[in-house]
């Protein structure tokens, strides 16, 4: 079998986020994918392989490294690929630049959790961080929230939320976009927060947020970082995308059941739990958190749903 090399401009114009959200909530109505990470090298400049199999679909590898100050040298902070191997013969299907397979699984994870969580008549989102992940999400959550009304992006330097800003306008994107300079005010004014940075020390307070709101936190990747309070974690109803990828491994979680302020037990759900219909939000009034860490299994089930668009477009 000869793979297919798929780059990211060869896909990009034929994959929607649509079709990656329904790739996703398809892949959590098969069998529990089995998963493994392996995290090599310092905190700034890490090299990470996640790796999954899921029966009847395949192997998934994406080894990528993680290089902190890539930005300074002009380059992107992640680099690497994705494999995927089928599963009669062990086979490699498909060679994926990773850029494509983290955008359109990092914000289309982040999407079908909101789906599942936040209340059917949010109107205000706020992005916090002003990178390449707040920009995919912008577009995600438009797509997948046909209803909202406006979008305020916060971040750290302004002036990075304004240019954001300026270009998300420039597409066609039927929502009011606009750059926000205080986080706690545009975090009590919003229906769905959804935060995207480098934090490794909270930067989201739990006494910012009001009743009925939706929090998709999604920067946080490793021990040692988290966005979101104690505050914030222990008085909301807690949900994952996946179990054993977030709750002993990424610090939104692991720092504060170490310190006893929640339990693992206090996460209620996962996707395989919420698409399969095990109950999420129970009241307009209550707080939804969603950690939204990754994971090769989702990785696999968006290059899977990648591969099936170039081939049909062949």
């Amino acid at each position: 079998m000869i793979p297919s090399i798929i780059s990211y401009d060869s896909a990009i114009d034929l994959v929607t986020w649509t079709g990656a959200i329904e790739a996703l909530r398809a892949g959590h109505r098969m069998p529990k994918a089995r998963v493994g990470d392996l995290f090599l090298g310092p905190s700034d400049a890490t090299l990470l392989n996640r790796a999954a199999y899921i029966e009847g679909v395949g192997y998934g590898v994406k080894a990528v490294t993680v290089f902190d100050q890539n930005p300074a040298a002009g380059l992107e902070t992640v680099q690497g690929a994705m494999l995927v191997f089928e599963p009669d013969h062990g086979c490699v299907s498909a060679v994926i630049d990773s850029r494509l397979v983290t955008e359109l699984k990092t914000a289309g994870d982040s999407v079908l959790g909101a789906q599942l969580l936040a209340r059917p008549d949010s109107r205000h989102l706020l992005i916090v961080g002003a990178g390449t992940v707040a920009a995919n999400l912008i577009k995600a959550y438009v797509e997948g929230f046909p209803a909202l009304e406006k979008i305020s992006v916060w971040a750290r330097r302004y002036e990075k939320a304004e240019a954001l800003v300026e270009a998300m306008r420039a597409l066609p994107l039927d929502v009011d976009i606009v750059a926000v300079p205080d986080l706690a005010d545009a975090v009590a004014q919003a229906d769905i927060v959804s935060t995207a940075t480098m934090a490794r020390d909270p930067i989201l307070k739990g006494e910012w947020v009001t009743p009925g709101t939706h929090v998709d936190l999604i920067g946080a990747f490793k021990a040692d970082m988290r966005e979101a309070d104690d505050a914030l974690i222990a008085s909301s109803s807690l949900f994952v995308d996946s179990r054993e990828t977030t709750i002993r491994h990424i610090g939104e979680l692991k720092i504060p059941i170490e310190a006893g302020v929640i339990s693992a037990e206090s996460v209620k759900g996962d996707l395989y739990d919420l698409v399969q219909g095990k109950p999420a939000r129970q009241s307009a009034d209550e707080i939804t958190v969603y950690k939204n860490g990754g994971g090769a299994h989702l990785d696999t089930m968006i290059a899977i749903y990648i591969s099936k668009v170039m081939k049909a477009s062949i």
